[in-house]
């Protein structure tokens, strides 16, 4: 089933005020319901390499999946839908593929990268990050941050060292913890939630966040929310303003109305009349 109609997107990325180079890759497949982001980071243009490895597995291994699964399925193992599972393993080999890449590669050595990806399927979003790239949601007027950074200012927040007030504000914000292609393995954050329409999500690398305050983030999105396009450059165009220090990618999808897997006989012959 085509998410088209169902979920508005819209996606942008800008090198920011700073750097030379836009080591941050996005994707987006809206007939899956898929975007993902990833945040580059690395020597020369190492961090490129990185991000655009993941983004390009990940929607590769994803767009491959819809077409063959039933995504409304629940993992008996994991108790995890489908999609979770998807993204998970996606995620799982772009790190394989990065750490071995940045082995082998002169050039690349050292490098790695952040990611976040969502993918909307049965009136549900399953969500999978790596690192200090982010998901929101935007609800009833409420924005939430749905991801919880993989860093060093992370888990100091945890164990009480610093107020959320305070993190926002730290010059400490960009140590991360986990990321793609530094290790042989990773462990990848998964988590579904149930989706409602008018809901708003966005995806962001920490270009974004660490220029805008979510106070901001947040009225942003309530000023300019009949267009996601007119959001994203908003957005962007915030961050740019208050420095740019970093790369700004934004992602957003917005429900328009609720999308339930179809299920049964005719799911079927529709996935056989695609193949």
């Amino acid at each position: 089933m085509s998410l088209r109609g169902k979920i508005d997107f819209a996606e942008l990325t800008d090198t920011g005020q700073v750097r030379e180079h836009n080591e941050d890759a996005i994707g987006t497949i809206p007939d899956i319901g898929l975007m993902v982001l990833a945040d580059g980071m690395g020597g020369y243009s190492a961090g490129e390499v990185a991000s655009g490895i993941a983004v390009q597995i990940v929607t590769d291994l994803a767009s491959e999946a819809a077409d063959r699964e039933e995504l409304h399925l629940i993992d008996a193992h994991s108790g995890l839908m489908r999609p979770s599972i998807i993204l998970r393993d996606a995620i799982y080999r772009s790190n394989k593929i990065i750490y071995q890449t940045a082995q082998s590669q002169t050039h690349c050595e050292g490098m790695g990268t952040t990611i976040v990806a969502c993918m909307f399927y049965d009136n549900k979003v399953s969500i999978a990050h790596v690192g200090d790239s982010r998901a929101y949601r935007m609800r009833g007027g409420k924005l939430e941050q749905m991801t919880l950074d993989h860093s060093l200012l992370q888990e100091l927040v945890d164990r009480g060292f610093y107020s959320h007030e305070e993190a926002q504000r730290s010059t400490n914000r960009n140590y991360v913890t986990r990321a793609l292609g530094v290790e042989p393995t990773v462990e990848v954050e998964v988590h579904e939630y149930e989706v409602q329409p008018d809901d708003i999500y966005l995806l962001c690398s920490d270009g974004l966040p660490d220029m805008v305050e979510d106070d901001d983030i947040h009225l942003t999105i309530s000023t300019f929310n009949d267009s996601l396009d007119v959001v994203g450059q908003q957005l962007v165009d915030l961050a740019n303003d208050h420095g740019g220090r970093d790369n700004i990618s934004v992602m957003l999808a917005q429900v328009k109305e609720a999308f339930p897997a179809k299920r049964g006989l005719f799911a079927m012959l529709a996935r056989l009349f695609r193949s």
